[in-house]
């Protein structure tokens, strides 16, 4: 990680942060099953992404093993974004957000263990201030247990896809490495629809889209997906893996207040929500502080 990235960076994540606060509303505007949105998605983001890298005249070409190391990661992340709307779906758009602010404990332990570096107590430890944030919120929203657990789940699955981009950025463009990833998460997605489909998973919602969802898919698959992702691995030269994630943390900020404002008293939570989530986020704010202490001391 560079030690003062420029302003404009830290805006550009933050913004990135806000889109992908909508994508949790934007997966509760869809009327199809969690399987077929994400293979929607990606389907649509690989044809954009094709589009937009043959326009800008950039080379396809990688290594076929790093193609393959891409595509697999791409299965990951279908899997995060299966769990993630799913969670949204079974719960609320709030506590899906709310879980995934473990994102940044996650990383705290993934980014030394597969860089083969010491964990870092300070970021561990912020990392349990957001699960102590996380305990009030499951305290105070016990009837959402399954969502929050699901949301856990794709938080992990989340750490790990934010990890593995950290190493492809260093020697693959962007947009390329995002390219990839979709085309493995688009087969992903559509194996798990077939399975989803075939053992009756899918809670009875249709596999195809409404007239009225493709709006929203399209603003998903090219806002939320191509120029989000794409600019968010950019990003990695800039920030470490979980500098990235925690400033994620702020996603529930952004994500709950789009959701109380577009669906009203179903987004509302108890006063305990609230509680944990001004936890979790204290960790985003207490990070660079701390971190620019340490420096300043070490």
């Amino acid at each position: 990680m560079k030690k003062n990235p420029p302003l404009s960076a830290y805006l550009q994540l933050h913004f990135l942060v806000l889109i992908w606060g909508f994508t949790a509303i934007l997966g509760l505007l869809v009327s199809i099953a969690p399987t077929s949105l994400v293979f929607f998605r990606t389907s649509l983001a690989v044809a954009g992404l094709a589009l937009f890298i043959w326009i800008r005249g950039k080379s396809f070409r990688v290594e076929p093993a790093q193609i393959v190391r891409m595509m697999l990661v791409g299965l990951l992340l279908s899997a995060h974004w299966i769990l993630f709307f799913a969670s949204a779906r079974i719960s609320t758009a709030s506590v899906c957000l709310a879980g995934m602010s473990t994102t940044s404990l996650w990383t705290s332990l993934v980014e030394p263990l597969v860089n083969r570096q010491r964990v870092r107590p300070l970021e561990v430890f912020l990392g349990l201030v957001a699960v102590a944030g996380l305990y009030l919120v499951f305290r105070f929203e016990f009837d959402h247990a399954l969502g929050l657990v699901l949301a856990l789940g794709s938080a992990f699955l989340a750490a790990l896809f934010t990890v593995a981009n950290s190493h492809f950025v260093k020697k693959t463009d962007a947009f390329v490495i995002t390219f990839y990833e979709m085309i493995g998460a688009s087969i992903g997605s559509f194996l798990c629809m077939l399975l989803f489909e075939s053992l009756a998973l899918n809670n009875g919602l249709p596999l195809w889209p409404k007239t009225s969802d493709w709006p929203w898919i399209l603003i998903l698959a090219w806002v939320c997906t191509v120029y989000a992702y794409s600019m968010g691995t950019h990003l990695m030269k800039e920030f470490s893996a979980y500098m990235v994630n925690l400033t994620v943390n702020l996603e529930p900020v952004y994500g709950i207040a789009l959701a109380f404002f577009i669906f009203g008293e179903k987004e509302r939570m108890k006063p305990g929500f609230y509680l944990g989530t001004l936890v979790i986020l204290l960790a985003v704010v207490l990070y660079p502080i701390l971190q620019r202490k340490k420096q300043t001391t070490g």
